[in-house]
């Protein structure tokens, strides 16, 4: 059968990069891989061969000059429309204060024309802030525009008389927190100018150029459905895990998807799984917590809220497994976390807890005997950082505990959360190798990885490039695994890593050679 050329390539003189990291934690030696430069056949979407001076046989060409030849790369927790709107939306993400961010969105307001259009704008930060915010805030300068700010961990939004009143919700007077919130967020578009589609194209060329090649999608408006009609529509730059959430469970059910199905007709898409958010977040106190939290004046919650109690989590989880479709549970206080691995080993389920922000010591080595994944987002230890000190200071040396997870066996994967943090698995690289990104010590240092452990935790599993790996492949100026003087350093030469090329199944989607 003569070979797919849309999908078939031939990368010569690229150096290999020894990828993986075992159950004790040990990454590969890198004895284990040649030390001079090979070539590389890709052929119909699958690494077909690696060795010196392969033949060509009809294959386009690319000349790494002894770049260095990895896994593509994976962000295992995204929102992706989320994220592209992020791109063109207001950024509040240096207030301070409740009128840090009216002064910003006034400016931005005053530069529009006097129509209905909706101006919406991300990443304020609320935890540390000494007054609340309040929907008069934003009429005050909205005019006739409806007007929505997002949180940067997007477990709340605040909104103007208009917005609410546009989407036909009752008046209020403070921000919306958690679930009524995550209705309405799903629910933006529907004002009058906030489509999607500006920031979409910028975020997939983004994502390329960043060697990306696959993301979760954890959107909330069925990703399942989405994708297929994205990638017919022409997007082929990715492969994407479309999930469903609790509200769309039957439906996919009822389709016979089951995780790890096809969903269009390249392959790249495939069903992935059930996403159950249990609890809140550390920025508005409500992660669910094992001891209430130090604080609790005017929390309604002291422990935190509790989104899904236990025992609809286990019928959640129990239909999806019956169903064959895999899990993944947000939890991120501890007793969220404890209850998430309750229901895997009550259902059977098999999947990840996203977040695992906070965790009790006593639950790490019944997450690596459950098998399952701890999803984490390295990079939002840059925020919480001083936030986490004020909201937990009796807890905080439990929080991001990469290392420890990593070490117990436990798989871990590395994500962004995107808008949360940026999408940029060298970001998440760096901060779980230096734990900081100002000129602090690292925070917690012995939570730290070694770039080695960090990179095999963004392949999606995938180890050093050989015969059978997938056909995604990243072409690199610098050997990500070679730490670099200290972690400060090492995590430098992350953060700043140039993307030469990237390969999804095959084909070509970004090229800076």
């Amino acid at each position: 059968m003569a070979a797919d050329t849309a999908r078939s390539l031939l990368i010569r003189n690229a150096r290999l990069v020894p990828v993986g990291v075992d159950r004790h934690g040990r990454t590969p030696d890198r004895a284990t891989v040649p030390r001079h430069p090979v070539d590389v056949r890709i052929r119909d979407g699958v690494v077909h061969e690696v060795g010196a001076h392969l033949a060509a046989r009809g294959e386009r060409e690319h000349q790494a000059d002894e770049r260095f030849l990895i896994p593509g790369l994976w962000d295992q927790h995204v929102h992706w429309e989320q994220w592209a709107e992020t791109l063109t939306r207001v950024d509040v993400s240096g207030a301070g204060s409740a009128a840090d961010v009216v002064a910003l969105m006034a400016a931005a307001i005053a530069a529009l024309p006097d129509d209905d259009a909706a101006v919406l704008g991300f990443g304020y930060r609320s935890a540390l802030w000494s007054e609340p915010a309040t929907v008069a805030q934003l009429d005050a300068v909205s005019g006739r525009h409806p007007v929505v700010v997002v949180s940067g961990d997007a477990h709340n939004g605040w909104l103007n008389s208009r917005a609410l009143g546009l989407l036909g919700l009752p008046p209020r007077e403070e921000v919306m927190v958690e679930r009524p919130w995550f209705d309405t967020l799903a629910r933006l578009n529907e004002l009058p100018g906030a489509e999607t589609q500006a920031g979409l194209e910028r975020a997939r060329a983004d994502a390329a150029r960043r060697g990306v090649v696959g993301i979760t999608d954890f959107e909330f408006n069925s990703p399942f459905r989405v994708w297929p009609e994205r990638v017919a529509g022409g997007t082929v730059s990715l492969r994407v895990r479309a999930s469903t959430y609790p509200d769309r469970l039957d439906e996919a059910i009822a389709l016979g998807l089951r995780t790890g199905d096809i969903l269009d007709e390249l392959g790249l898409v495939t069903m992935g799984p059930l996403k159950v958010i249990t609890d809140g977040s550390l920025n508005t106190r409500t992660a669910w917590c094992l001891e209430a939290y130090p604080d609790p004046a005017g929390l309604v919650y002291p422990y935190g809220v509790v989104n899904v109690p236990p025992d609809e989590l286990d019928d959640l989880l129990g239909r999806a497994t019956t169903a064959g479709i895999e899990v993944a549970v947000h939890a991120i206080g501890d007793a969220a976390v404890r209850a998430a691995l309750d229901s895997f080993a009550a259902t059977g389920a098999r999947g990840s807890i996203e977040h695992a922000q906070l965790i009790a010591y006593d639950d790490i080595p019944r997450m690596a005997d459950l098998g399952v994944t701890a999803s984490m987002q390295p990079a939002h230890l840059l925020d919480d950082r001083d936030v986490t000190m004020r909201i937990w200071p009796d807890r905080h040396h439990r929080c991001f505990l990469t290392h420890a997870l990593v070490a117990e066996g436990v798989p871990v994967a590395f994500g962004s959360d995107a808008p949360v943090s940026r999408l940029d698995p060298w970001l998440q690289m760096a901060a779980a190798v230096f734990r900081g990104s100002d000129e602090r010590e690292q925070w917690h240092a012995a939570e730290a990885l070694t770039p080695a452990q960090a990179l095999a935790c963004s392949t999606d599993g995938q180890g050093t490039v050989a015969p059978g790996s997938r056909g995604d492949v990243v072409l690199l100026d610098d050997d990500p695994t070679e730490a670099r003087g200290d972690a400060r350093e090492s995590a430098a030469m992350l953060r700043e890593m140039r993307v030469a090329m990237t390969v999804v199944d095959g084909r070509v989607v970004h090229l800076a050679l």
